[in-house]
């Protein structure tokens, strides 16, 4: 006999259902179910594969873009997801996040390379990681969103992102040393190539309106099966993978200078706290999507940062952090724990080893990932319209600096822009004093409990 019951009963039931699993998952965050659920096991295995499918083309540009070998930024991405689960199981920062190096930090890490080589880049992530550790035992990640408004991390990353468009543009239009000819740029092949990206862009964007929402991997997979079939038949530029001989080493630097050794640690604190904002922030998005409503500890998500970071130095690493991006594919992929992430770390560690499968795949079609991937990050300066004319206007200028003077130099003039013109605006409309407007500063941090 089936059981029939009357929409006030089946509310009442649903309700009193739902307020019992939002129990169990308060009770489940204080033990290590955040890192593996039996009943949530098939579900977590196809959304970590996925996912790793999405993430293995996407890691590779941000490597490229980073100036990093691509099996390092592999290997960094495979490292910061066990560490990511082993974490899980007894200080679980989030439940769906996927560990990875961020499109973000590229162009900073790019920067460190030609100024303090490669070869010291070991021991500038080993500095970040040290600042990091002092942040999270600390928790004051709690106040960094107020030291640095969130405007301000938006226009950093839209600069960013013009700076990956550009740099992935000729991607899309490059053509095999064999086929280059002194006829000119727009030859037919050239013509060809651009032809195929454009038609590549369009199945992407197209896929991604479709599944963006179910299956964001798909125009991913898409796009790059395309490119495949496309490389049978016409001569394509296909990505070069290095073997970068990963081995273990101390992070001991090389620098000839007073001044290099200074630079240093303001360049290592910078991407401390760039890395930090990012993580806050994106734990504040994967919170909202989480598919049981588990609350977000971002300090323990430092954690698992500053370990997986300091790690990662002691065989040429990079920096890494949940991005939203991987993140959101994998909670649409199906994901309920960390498990999927050990699943990422599997897949991903399968291609460190066997590396020379990357070359199958067309620069084209890496091109336009990493070319969307920096229109969304521009496209970020929309969310920013919220926050007034002042804050869209300080944003653009930030993200201006960031591309004309460097990232580092860009955001300390836009820090000094903002404290400049709040500062006269208190002192000549509020008639304020200096001394009470820096004491008041000061109290803002000590009263307030900060973000988390």
């Amino acid at each position: 006999m089936d059981l029939v019951l009357s929409p006030k009963r089946k509310y009442f039931f649903m309700s009193n259902t739902a307020n019992s699993n939002s129990s169990q998952d308060v009770q489940c965050e204080t033990k290590s179910c955040a890192a593996f659920q039996k009943q949530y096991v098939t579900r977590d295995i196809q959304a970590g594969i996925i996912t790793a499918a999405m993430a293995i083309p996407l890691s590779i540009g941000i490597a490229i873009m980073s100036d990093y070998p691509i099996q390092v930024g592999l290997a960094t991405v495979a490292f910061a997801s066990f560490i990511g689960w082993m974490f899980a199981w007894f200080r679980p920062g989030n439940f769906i996040g996927a560990p990875g190096i961020a499109a973000g930090l590229a162009p900073i890490l790019a920067m460190g390379v030609s100024i303090f080589g490669i070869s010291n880049m070991a021991f500038i992530i080993f500095l970040t990681a040290a600042f990091q550790a002092l942040i999270w035992k600390f928790n004051w990640q709690r106040y960094i969103l107020q030291l640095v408004p969130t405007y301000l991390v938006e226009g950093l990353l839209a600069g960013i992102g013009l700076k990956i468009v550009l740099a992935f543009l000729v991607f899309t239009y490059e053509v095999p040393e064999s086929v280059v000819t002194a006829d000119g740029f727009f030859t037919t092949e050239r013509l060809l190539m651009i032809g195929l990206s454009l038609v590549g862009a369009i199945l992407f964007l197209v896929l991604f309106k479709l599944f963006k929402d179910r299956q964001p991997a798909v125009p991913y997979f898409a796009l790059i099966v395309f490119g495949i079939l496309v490389s049978l038949f016409l001569p394509l530029s296909m990505l070069q993978v290095e073997d970068a001989e990963l081995a273990l080493a101390l992070p001991i630097p090389d620098f000839n200078s007073v001044s290099l050794w200074a630079y240093a640690i303001g360049f290592a604190l910078m991407l401390a706290i760039i890395d930090v904002i990012e993580q806050v922030m994106s734990n504040a998005a994967i919170e909202k999507i989480d598919p049981l409503k588990r609350k977000c500890n971002s300090n323990n998500s430092l954690l698992s940062i500053w370990v997986s970071n300091m790690g990662s130095s002691f065989f040429g690493g990079m920096t890494n952090l949940d991005g939203l991006a991987k993140s959101s594919t994998n909670r649409l992929a199906g994901a309920f724990t960390k498990f999927s992430v050990l699943v990422i770390a599997l897949v991903i560690t399968f291609f460190v080893i066997n590396i020379q499968y990357l070359e199958f795949l067309p620069k084209f079609a890496l091109g336009i990932i990493m070319i969307f991937v920096g229109i969304k990050m521009i496209l970020g300066l929309l969310h920013v319209a919220n926050f007034g004319r002042y804050a869209m206007l300080l944003a653009i200028l930030c993200g201006l600096l960031v591309y004309w003077v460097g990232i580092f130099e860009g955001l300390l003039i836009a820090l000094a822009i903002h404290a400049f013109i709040n500062f006269v605006i208190f002192k000549e409309r509020d008639n304020i004093g200096t001394h009470d407007i820096v004491r008041n500063y000061l109290k803002k941090f000590k009263e307030q409990d900060g973000l988390n």
